[in-house]
């Protein structure tokens, strides 16, 4: 750049050296040219919308209420990065959810109605009430959804998670998962996985009779396992796989690994069959994204405790039913704030195509809410090979999200950055002001029910749902301040 004192006429007559702002486009002749260009991300604040510029302004500025919110969110934040999570066994759905009863079905992602929802949780709730024998043909089990007999009800309504469709039906058996530094607990199922199973709406009679194995011999027997090994500290192995490769959403392949390793002699103390065990361990072993049903109630309970901070301006959740996408915010509350569920940007499996996707679903987001997943993308290089992408962008992906959360974690770290912790605790202020959306990589379930898992990608959220619960924010603080 030219001395200040440069007159103006003489500028083009050194070498240029220019920082972009904005568009890449923008600086394309330049080096079609051979000049330099250093492109610096940046977007007008709040997206350019006024609206918003001037409620940050009103958070922030002078006589603005920006010290009670980083207060609160010192202390969100804070409850967040000290939680425990720890597998202290396997229940029946109905016996230790709270609020499940013989006719409720959980499902993932905001409410949503049977009317309204889309084929691949169409496919997993006609598989779950096929299970249940509640229904003894998939078009006898349409109907019931539809008679209103059932309850659907969020996962998240009942301290609980599920994967894509997410669906939880009463005999299920689910992981429970206790945060040992509050005492709160959170529950999932176990992990089938990947192909034709129920959480990617498939619903043939080899989804079946796998989830009536899980339920008669795998999970009976892991149960056990586990009351002879005790508490498993899903925080330690967490931060081992992170750094083995693993990012805790769609990369699961250590975690899956250190799980077996920690159960194993346990599982062949047990006084059962000898056959029996040896199939649970070839399951764990074929299966390696069966830690991910960990992974996600080790973040549900770690944010739960986050929750209801008033004036907390910290994501508490992230979830998608495959027709909407919604969040929740510490500081409001229970209240979700939703935006039609986009499409995944994805690699498809042969045969299949974006034509074929539906939109973006599942509650397995609550592992970047949590600060791993897309947010520990730098750690699992490996992991474009599946979700799409380059090695590079991955690292980039971590960096980026630096810039929207409140923390880095101190017990989950990035081996290919130094070691410094994973961006942890997503700030929806700072999502607004700097326009830059959480980074989420998700598995891809068929538009129409009964299919399954058709590839994998990375989504983009609807920015509206951030906009909406920072005026929501906005509009509680200055009510209660007032």
């Amino acid at each position: 750049m030219a001395d200040e004192r440069t007159p103006i006429r003489d500028l083009f007559a050194q070498e240029l050296r220019v920082v972009n702002l904005g568009l890449s486009s923008f600086a394309e002749t330049l080096r079609a040219h051979g000049t330099p260009v250093v492109d610096l991300e940046w977007r007008p604040p709040a997206g350019g919308d006024a609206e918003l510029a001037e409620l940050l302004d009103r958070l922030t500025i002078d006589g603005g209420w920006i010290e009670t919110i980083e207060r609160a969110n010192v202390e969100a934040v804070t409850r967040l990065l000290e939680a425990e999570p720890r597998v202290i066994g396997i229940g029946i759905a109905r016996d230790v959810i709270p609020g499940m009863t013989d006719r409720t079905i959980l499902h993932a992602g905001p409410p949503v109605a049977w009317k309204r929802m889309c084929g691949p949780m169409r496919g997993a709730v006609i598989g779950g009430l096929l299970y249940e024998q509640l229904a003894g043909s998939p078009g006898e089990a349409e109907q019931l959804a539809a008679s209103g007999e059932i309850s659907f009800d969020p996962c998240h309504h009942h301290d609980a998670v599920g994967p894509m469709a997410g669906v939880v039906t009463p005999s299920m058996p689910v992981w429970i998962v206790e945060n040992a530094s509050a005492g709160n607990r959170a529950y999932c199922t176990l992990n089938e996985g990947l192909g034709k199973v129920l959480r990617y709406g498939a619903f043939a009679d080899e989804v079946i009779e796998r989830l009536k194995w899980m339920g008669d011999e795998l999970a009976p027997t892991l149960a056990a396992a586990i009351e002879a090994h005790g508490p498993i500290d899903l925080r330690s192995l967490i931060a081992q796989a992170l750094q083995m490769g693993d990012e805790g959403h769609n990369r699961n392949r250590a975690g899956t690994s250190l799980l077996i390793r920690e159960l194993a002699p346990f599982l062949v103390r047990l006084d059962g069959a000898r056959d029996s065990i040896a199939r649970v361990l070839e399951f764990l072993n074929a299966n390696d994204h069966f830690f991910l049903n960990l992974t996600m109630p080790a973040g549900k309970c770690a944010l739960d405790t986050a929750a209801n901070v008033e004036r907390s301006s910290l994501v508490t959740v992230m979830a998608r039913n495959g027709t909407e996408f919604g969040i929740r915010v510490s500081g409001t509350g229970d209240h979700w704030f939703t935006a039609p569920a986009p499409i995944v940007d994805g690699l498809y499996l042969p045969g299949f195509s974006a034509d074929d996707a539906a939109p973006d679903i599942g509650d397995s987001a609550i592992t970047e809410t949590a600060g791993y997943g897309g947010f520990a993308m730098a750690a699992a290089p490996a992991i474009v090979q599946f979700v799409g992408g380059s090695p590079d962008q991955a690292l980039e992906t971590t960096r980026r999200m630096r810039r929207i959360t409140l923390a880095e974690s101190r017990a989950y770290q990035v081996p290919a950055l130094g070691f410094r912790g994973t961006p942890t605790g997503i700030d929806v202020l700072k999502v607004v002001e700097t326009g830059i959306v959480p980074a989420i990589n998700t598995g891809i379930a068929h538009k129409e029910p009964g299919i399954g898992m058709v590839g994998a990608g990375l989504v983009t959220p609807p920015f509206e749902c951030f906009a909406a619960a920072a005026r929501a924010l906005t509009e509680r603080i200055e009510k209660t301040e007032a």
